[in-house]
């Protein structure tokens, strides 16, 4: 294993932030010139310029890394260290001027995440972790809330659309305290900063959830697949978000019985 400092890295993650915040904000409720792409999911000109500074910066201090990226793919893969970038988590919210979106910066370490950063422009907040160092909002340390019983818990849902064909979703919905949609990456923030219990998506790619987990987990939550298992480049991109393991096993146990 090649052996880096975690907070070196933290901090270098977080300069890449800086810039992704600055190109964000000239660009956000402005002439994007949003376009469609092939699955019918807007692109607007800011996605394609924070990820191509960050290729740039990340190929520069660490030429050895792999990256894979929401807009321009992969490059070495198979590296030890493999960065995974989001530029615009929830680029319909960016394209439309709502606030609630995202950039998005994750690192693998052979297929575990290790390090996260989710930075939101429009709010002027920042959530960072890293493995063994704990996870923090605006540089203060932050926590999942005190476990909740399923009744009890607030769950968030980006949209409903994938979940219509999911018999055990409703039955979900219908046992938790109350549900949100939207929100994108800013849910799962809001689950480790404890205001929220619960995250519930699917069809997720890495690069939507590899910077979550180690912010999430490092905030005492857990982060899985709908069967509980870890999530990695290979997972299904059905995730379940909780504050407790026992609150995700008990939504896990909704969504997988009933199919």
């Amino acid at each position: 294993m090649a052996v880096r400092d975690f907070g070196m890295l933290l901090q270098f993650a977080s300069s890449l932030a800086d810039d992704a915040r600055a190109i964000a904000r000239r660009f956000f409720r402005g002439d994007d010139g949003a376009e469609q792409k092939d699955d019918r999911t807007p692109v607007t000109k800011a996605d394609r310029a924070i990820e191509r500074r960050w290729r740039e910066r990340i190929a520069a201090e660490f030429p050895h890394d792999g990256v894979l990226g929401e807009e321009e793919g992969a490059v070495r893969l198979d590296a030890e260290w493999l960065w995974v970038l989001d530029p615009i988590d929830g680029t319909k919210a960016f394209a439309s001027g709502n606030p609630m979106f995202g950039s998005l910066l994750g690192l693998m370490h052979r297929g575990d995440p290790v390090l996260g950063v989710l930075d939101a422009p429009a709010l002027g907040e920042r959530w960072l972790g890293a493995r063994g160092l704990g996870a923090s909002r605006d540089g203060a340390p932050i926590r999942v809330r005190a476990p909740r019983p399923l009744g009890r818990a607030v769950m968030y849902c980006t949209t409903p659309d994938p979940m219509r064909q999911v018999a055990g979703f409703e039955r979900l919905r219908q046992h938790v305290q109350w549900t949100v949609y939207g929100g994108d990456c800013i849910s799962y923030a809001l689950v480790a900063s404890g205001t929220a219990d619960l995250v519930v998506d699917r069809g997720l790619k890495p690069y939507d959830w590899c910077a979550l987990v180690p912010i999430v987990t490092e905030a005492g939550g857990v982060m899985v697949d709908w069967e509980m298992a870890p999530l990695g480049l290979g997972s299904s991109g059905a995730v379940i978000t909780a504050a407790s393991r026992e609150l995700a096993q008990a939504a896990s146990a909704e969504l997988v019985a009933a199919g």
